[in-house]
């Protein structure tokens, strides 16, 4: 397997972006992780979910975000493992998270009960799940445990942009050993603006100054030193997110010819719930939930799981014939 390079750009996150203090032990988790499973026979899959916090001062008060709940990676995690694959989940805090995303409309406490009267010892009896509340709960209950007892799901917590970035990089280097198992899924919503630590104040911007004029820097590529240095032979899946339909192919073909990755998987904001187009080099598909899959209760992102396996399983097979 090809080793990971070191890429230009790994200068500028060490000097710019802090360093989270247990990267390297995050890192050992992953590679452990990913040796394990594809000694047995399985790929594995990073997921990347959820947005990322840009602090605007050291000691953070305010912060830059944006919307993402982290519903697409949470979800296609779930398909992921279905389709054999032992998954990486690199998620932001408090996003949705694999089968526990469908419970997050729902106060947890409403679908439970207490049995019983409380006896001398402080007990309060049993507590029991109301699943008129919670109808799938059992179902739900019974995937999450045998995914968790076969340690099919590696969950990786992150906040703030500096976070995302090096353990991304991290992951990048730990699945580089595994090489062409490997498949990156970069469904995060990353912010492409940020404060350096070095032009960043210490304490909290006080309103009592006026106005507020920020100077942002542009985020540093991370697709590029991925795919041509950190894991040269994975399959590399970005995302592309417009309002604009009519320049959504455009961009996403630019990005592949930039970036020399595998798929760009492309949707607009108002119908990415239920359109998606899956963009490589030669070919464009469109994946659709017609009314009738909706009121079903399909899911696009089992269609775009699907896409996305049989091409990484294209792949391999054409790697193996080089």
């Amino acid at each position: 397997m090809a080793e990971p390079r070191i890429s230009s750009i790994d200068g500028r996150l060490a000097e710019e972006f802090a360093v989270p203090s247990h990267i390297e032990e995050v890192k050992g988790k992953m590679s452990a992780f990913a040796t394990h499973h594809a000694a047995a026979g399985h790929r594995v899959v990073l997921i990347t979910s959820g947005g990322t916090k840009v602090p605007l001062e050291s000691r953070t008060v305010r912060f830059l975000d944006n919307f993402s709940s982290g519903s697409r990676g949470a979800c296609s995690a779930e398909y992921f493992i279905e389709s054999g694959y032992a998954v990486i989940f690199l998620h932001r805090h408090r996003s949705l998270y694999p089968y526990t995303r469908t419970l997050s409309t729902i106060n947890i406490l409403d679908a439970l009960q207490v049995r019983g009267e409380a006896d001398g010892a402080g007990n309060f009896g049993e507590v029991v799940v109301n699943q008129q509340v919670l109808p799938n709960i059992t179902k739900v209950l019974k995937k999450y445990q045998e995914v968790k007892d076969n340690r099919l799901l590696l969950p990786i917590e992150f906040t703030t942009l500096s976070e995302y970035l090096h353990l991304l990089k991290a992951a990048a280097q730990a699945l580089s050993t595994i090489g062409n198992k490997a498949m990156f899924y970069l469904a995060a919503a990353v912010s492409d603006f940020y404060i350096p630590a070095s032009e960043m104040p210490e304490h909290k911007i006080q309103s009592s100054d006026g106005p507020l004029q920020l100077s942002l820097n542009m985020v540093p590529k991370i697709l590029s030193p991925l795919v041509k240095d950190w894991a040269p032979q994975a399959f590399v899946i970005s995302f592309k997110l417009e309002t604009d339909a009519t320049i959504l192919l455009e961009k996403a073909r630019r990005a592949l010819s930039t970036y020399r990755h595998q798929v760009v998987v492309a949707n607009i904001l108002d119908s990415r719930r239920g359109y998606v187009l899956v963009v490589t080099p030669s070919t464009q598909t469109e994946l659709i939930l017609a009314q009738e899959d909706i009121q079903n209760k399909l899911e696009i992102e089992e269609r775009i799981v699907s896409n996305l396996t049989s091409a990484h399983s294209k792949f391999i097979t054409e790697q193996v014939g080089l």
